[in-house]
């Protein structure tokens, strides 16, 4: 569609001019005057909707992904008319969205794409470009591409527009906490491992002892810094002293949900930590935790820092810019207030009015760069000028604690909860209020 159509397309609410909204093209290219009688529609506009329209080949292709799942899934679907008018609505709220997406600049590169594709091909066992290469063979490469870019364009425009219209307020926060589901919700979940050498009740207790070694045996390989999950492929093959091995990954379970044996050990063990062998009535279990998510223990390191910035720009050179940092370094040196001074020449416009203080941060909450300079200072020590991306830096630590962010962490995690709950609602109302104030003409 050229611009001219686009723009006509676009300025088309009157009635007279509906009529004229189909698109007609030229079934070849080049063809003149004598062509023209040749003209053959391609597609057309069914629907005007504000801005946008919508054409009768997406029409078909919604209908057509409809009618193959509903096949595939063995679905019953309504009647035509129904089904129609249901296509319909879907693509006039589609529309309507991706519209408001363009309005706000909401954009996804290349890039963001090809990720997205990335993970497609990983959950079909396929390489990137593998996948490419099937999409392509099957003419679907592009519509593919399009239609990821409209459904992350479409769920960000309804994570923005909807989650500002969620209030969760904090009795509501401390209620959830408080109830079963929450408590249930707030549980960590556990990833663990574990290797299992059987003992059999024919088993000697001579056997029993030498099975009982062998696990000790693992479990010192494991230790001294061998992975846990070779040791017992190696295990597994090799079939020493003639014992069989099994074992293998639980996935993610909460503690009520693993096995008895495990459920009052886990919970006490630290991540990658390896128990020493335990014994059952299917043999010795030796139990790794893996990783453990949803953990409300939430202890972090926080330092308490300040710092002057001086920033290259249009007037100041890089070498300017050092040789600055380094008069406030000899200035603080000598004596001189750290606050008076930052708020003079600091370039951080979020930290000069507080005389460079940055606040406590958590671990990791700094840029890697500056981090990796601070971490080194003692408790009042001034940093010699160093640069990061930003400019020129000089620093100090002015305290260090551990801090125990549990509470903040499940109200977070309520918060987030809550949020959930709410957001299907209010989509539904927000998705019903665009469509109450849009321009719609249905073209038959």
């Amino acid at each position: 569609m050229n611009k001219f159509t686009r723009q006509f397309l676009s300025g088309c609410k009157a009635v007279s001019l509906c009529a004229a909204a189909t698109l007609v093209l030229l079934a070849g290219a080049g063809a003149g005057l004598a062509g023209a009688a040749e003209r053959q529609v391609l597609d057309r506009v069914i629907a005007l909707v504000d801005e946008g329209v919508i054409l009768q080949s997406e029409y078909d292709e919604r209908l057509q992904e409809i009618l193959q799942r509903a096949q595939e899934m063995d679905l019953q679907l309504p009647p035509p008319a129904q089904l129609r008018e249901q296509v319909m609505e879907n693509l006039i709220i589609e529309n309507l969205q991706l519209q408001l997406a363009e309005r706000v600049g909401i954009r996804f590169d290349d890039d963001t794409l090809n990720r997205v594709m990335t993970d497609m091909a990983n959950q079909n066992n396929m390489t990137f470009e593998q996948y490419v290469n099937a999409l392509e063979s099957q003419g679907v490469y592009l519509t593919t591409r399009e239609r990821i870019r409209k459904e992350l364009a479409v769920n960000e425009v309804q994570r923005g527009m909807v989650n500002r219209r969620i209030n969760i307020t904090d009795q509501e926060i401390e209620n959830y906490l408080n109830s079963g589901t929450g408590r249930e919700a707030m549980a960590p979940d556990y990833l663990v491992d574990q290797i299992l050498i059987p003992v059999l009740a024919t088993d000697s207790a001579e056997i029993e002892r030498a099975k009982e070694a062998f696990a000790m045996d693992l479990l010192a390989r494991v230790r001294d810094g061998e992975d846990f999950a070779d040791v017992r492929m190696q295990a597994q093959q090799n079939a020493t002293q003639g014992f069989a091995v099994s074992g293998g990954e639980l996935g993610w379970r909460k503690a009520d949900r693993l096995p008895t044996l495990f459920a009052s050990i886990v919970p006490d063990m630290s991540t990658g930590e390896v128990s020493d062998p335990i014994r059952s009535s299917n043999g010795f279990h030796l139990i790794k935790l893996s990783d453990v998510r949803g953990d409300s223990n939430r202890l972090v390191n926080q330092t308490e820092a300040r710092h002057v910035l001086i920033a290259p720009n249009e007037i100041r050179t890089e070498e300017q810019a050092r040789r600055l940092a380094q008069e406030v370094y000899e200035r603080i040196s000598g004596g001189e207030d750290f606050n008076i001074v930052a708020r003079q020449l600091s370039d951080d416009t979020q930290s000069v009015v507080a005389g460079g203080d940055l606040g406590w941060v958590s671990d990791g909450g700094m840029p890697p760069e500056f981090e990796e300079v601070v971490r080194d200072l003692e408790i009042g020590e001034l940093s010699e000028p160093f640069r990061t991306s930003f400019g020129w830096h000089v620093a100090e630590v002015t305290g260090r604690r551990e801090q125990d962010l549990s509470r903040e962490y499940r109200r977070q995690q309520a918060t987030n909860a809550l949020r959930n709950r709410k957001f299907d609602v209010e989509l539904e109302n927000w998705m019903l209020e665009i469509r109450d104030e849009a321009y719609v003409k249905i073209i038959n």
